[in-house]
């Protein structure tokens, strides 16, 4: 198990407190400091199910300034996040052939 976390987000923090509630190991991926890679974006859109568009954090400044508004491709929408990981939502939590967007942290029950 993976789960893509920042440790300054409270979103996050409570994913991970539920991880660690649950005692089931996993690997912290502090993808702010770490980046993240083109691959590491497609598993999770396939995993989740979700196109790149839906794993934006609108909330960004960057996004407010430069991507609100615009009809990007997917591939665009990855680039955007490989250039810029506070755009992607989190925690995202990896288990085997599953990901989910853990807020609120119960939604890691959906694929464990």
């Amino acid at each position: 198990m993976k789960i893509y976390h920042n440790p300054r987000c409270k979103k996050s923090r409570a994913g991970l407190a539920f991880l660690e509630q649950k005692s089931i190991d996993f690997e912290i991926v502090n993808y702010l400091k770490e980046g993240i890679r083109e691959d590491e974006i497609k598993e999770i859109i396939q995993k989740t199910g979700l196109p790149a568009e839906e794993l934006i954090r609108k909330q960004e400044d960057i996004y407010k300034k430069e991507l609100r508004d615009k009809k990007l491709t997917e591939a665009e929408w990855i680039n955007a996040i490989v250039a810029n990981p506070k755009l992607l939502k989190r925690p995202i939590i990896i288990h085997e052939n599953k990901a989910v967007w853990a807020d609120p942290p119960e939604n890691l029950n959906t694929i464990l």
